[in-house]
């Protein structure tokens, strides 16, 4: 349904939403947007740099229990 919209139907909504909430509405929805794709990639890169700094933090003995006693 959505994949024939077209171009001439986008900005037949764009011009209806424009209509509806006016441009200061818009523009400030937008803004909330913004900041909120904003926190999202940070709150991602934080999660990502927590596990990285997890991993590394996680070392783990290999030596052989032979070699141990050698040592």
């Amino acid at each position: 349904m959505l994949n024939n919209i077209g171009l001439p139907g986008l900005l037949l909504i764009a011009v209806v939403v424009l209509v509806l909430f006016g441009r200061g509405k818009i523009s400030s929805l937008m803004g909330e947007v913004g900041k909120g794709i904003t926190a999202f990639k940070k709150g991602v890169n934080d999660g990502t740099k927590e596990l990285e700094d997890d991993a590394a933090q996680v070392v783990k003995d290999v030596t052989p229990e032979a070699d141990k006693d050698k040592a």
